[in-house]
């Protein structure tokens, strides 16, 4: 009789907790949660004699969503200020009136390199295969930060501040 499938002992599904998101300005640690790339293939319709017929059109990547802690050294927050800024955002207080530099505004390239130009998510195996072998490597190609959400403050709470962020890239590649 034939060995039932998840019976096997050699059999080690992936696992959600063994990962980790790599970009520049971040640290691993921080990130709680990420969702993995996703896409979506728009349909084109066309319509004949009362019929609708379906075709794929193009690919659109879809952000990812990350939750990170925010500890106090080192800071999260203070972090996230850095690739703002470094994405090219001109604080305005810091020119309350122009001159002949005039004003900046973000830029995809520095956007981009902000993150260190690709953010990597690494699905890591069990640690009896060859340790931290990488099963999963996704690299998000042009990445830039959409959204940032500090997180919230309650007094009747004692967790942890998280911070949510969005993440969009042109495209992503499985390795």
């Amino acid at each position: 009789m034939a060995e039932k499938f998840w019976a096997g002992a050699n059999l080690e599904p992936k696992r959600q907790h063994r990962w980790l998101l790599l970009m520049a300005g971040i640290p691993a640690f921080v990130v709680k949660t990420v969702t993995k790339p996703s896409f979506n293939i728009n349909p084109t319709e066309h319509k004949y004699f009362g019929h609708t017929f379906y075709y794929p059109g193009n690919v659109v990547w879809n952000p990812v969503e990350v939750k990170m802690v925010d500890p106090i050294d080192p800071d999260t927050s203070k972090a996230l200020q850095r690739v703002l800024i470094n994405s090219g955002y001109d604080i305005p207080s810091a020119r309350l009136e122009l001159n002949d530099e005039g004003l900046f505004t973000a830029s995809k390239q520095q956007a981009v390199s902000a993150l260190g130009g690709i953010v990597t998510l690494q699905q890591i195996g069990a640690r009896n295969d060859v340790p931290n072998k990488i099963l999963e490597e996704w690299d998000m190609h042009n990445p830039w930060v959409e959204k940032v959400t500090f997180g919230s403050l309650s007094y009747d709470s004692d967790a942890m501040v998280e911070i949510d962020m969005t993440i969009r890239y042109d495209y992503a590649t499985l390795r």
